[in-house]
């Protein structure tokens, strides 16, 4: 019977490669068509591998905890005649298909990314690019030597800082870069997982970038008393998604991008939000934000976080870029106060500190009263936004928490 190969798909426009964590067929398994039989790891997700049409497997080629490119052959699937016929797969006939276990056949299939378990996964981002110097003292000059080696290596600069130089004017030599890779393979190690290599590397190109931060404390005592009220509970996260989308569609050059000499303006206020995964973050994006009042996001917000807590986020939630703004609420780590780095793609990132109740003096009253207030903040671009204009947006938005029945 004919025998067709089930690949690697094209599981999204920036995805070159991904990880097998789950083989759920067996050789000799019938299966449907559309079946899923692969469970992979990629840097935004996992995802599931289906047939093409309805057979048995008659050979599995993929690896749990292997590396596949787009395209590689994961296995190979005996069909019949007719189902061939109708795909286009060649003769019909039983037998005129060579088996995958043939040299022409296996010459064809392309091998996994190799894996050594005791190094960090090499998979090379598919979004290139410039390398970051790591400090002033450190690898502020590389030569085409030493260029090579670590290409060799999947290395980038920022991944020597901490070696210290010892050429002229502090520059590390290939001898000293020889020198730290022989004592990290001494040491302990584990691989780093797809989605921390991914992190990784947009945080290096974002760094590539003038960042800074600012802060102001809000109140938080009229929102939270507006959430008891409602049948959703809509979390903080969400009225400050709101309240951001709110405040940039009325002036979206501080969300824009510098290009050459021109400021691009956004075309939609689509607002991404940071939810911890195994490993990693995934900014899931909320589309046109400025357009749906608060009721109407609550649902499809809860939804978006709890699949991106199963690594299983629809397309539209990310494929379609990753929104003009990042919204983070560290306050449910304890923390008060951090200086998240906004997304490459994008200019602005808010964060939310943990909320405290203290004392704060009370004007008409003529006496401290208890409040609840946490500090957000405002990593931005500084190419895009000064000081002041980041403190305004912050003014805004806070100014619109203490209306949450408008949002």
């Amino acid at each position: 019977m004919p025998l067709i190969p089930i690949h690697m798909p094209q599981l999204g426009e920036s995805i070159a490669e991904a990880v097998i964590v789950e083989v759920d067929i067996k050789v000799g398994q019938d299966v449907a068509a559309d079946q899923e039989v692969f469970q992979v790891e990629t840097n935004k997700a996992v995802m599931g591998v289906t047939t093409p049409v309805e057979g048995q497997v008659s050979k599995i080629e993929a690896l749990i905890d292997g590396s596949y490119p787009v395209g590689a052959t994961l296995a190979w699937l005996e069909i019949s005649a007719e189902a061939a016929k109708q795909l286009g797969v060649g003769d019909s006939t039983p037998g005129q298909n060579p088996a995958p276990d043939t040299a022409e056949t296996a010459e064809s299939i392309p091998a996994p990314l190799a894996i050594d378990p005791d190094r960090p996964l090499t998979v090379q981002p598919t979004i290139e690019g410039l390398p970051v110097p790591a400090t002033a003292t450190g690898a502020t000059y590389l030569s085409p030597r030493m260029k090579a080696r670590m290409e060799e290596l999947g290395l980038h600069a920022a991944d020597l800082s901490g070696i210290a130089g010892s050429g002229a004017a502090g520059r590390v030599t290939i001898d000293d870069f020889e020198k730290f890779i022989s004592e990290i393979d001494e040491k302990h190690r584990t691989a780093a997982s797809p989605m921390r290599i991914a992190v990784a590397d947009s945080m290096r190109r974002s760094w590539t970038r003038p960042l800074a931060t600012v802060g102001s404390p809000v109140r938080l005592d009229t929102l939270l008393q507006h959430r008891k009220t409602q049948p959703s509970k809509p979390g903080p996260t969400l009225y400050i998604i709101r309240a951001l989308a709110i405040a940039l569609a009325e002036n979206t050059a501080v969300a824009g991008r510098l290009v050459g000499k021109e400021i691009v303006h956004p075309d939609a206020i689509d607002i991404g939000f940071a939810v911890e995964v195994d490993d990693g973050v995934l900014v899931p994006v909320l589309r046109d934000v400025d357009k749906k009042p608060l009721a109407d996001i609550v649902g499809e917000y809860s939804s978006l976080v709890e699949q991106a807590r199963l690594r299983r986020l629809p397309a539209d939630a990310t494929q379609r870029g990753p929104g003009i703004a990042t919204v983070t609420n560290y306050g449910v780590f304890g923390i008060v106060w951090a200086t998240p780095i906004p997304l490459p793609e994008q200019n602005l990132v808010l964060g939310l500190g943990q909320g405290t109740k203290w004392p704060v003096w009370d004007e008409e009253q003529d006496k401290f009263l208890p409040a609840t207030e946490a500090v957000m903040t405002l990593s931005f671009d500084h190419r895009i936004l000064d000081g002041g204009a980041a403190g305004r947006l912050l003014g805004r938005i806070a100014e619109l928490l203490q209306k949450p029945n408008e949002l």
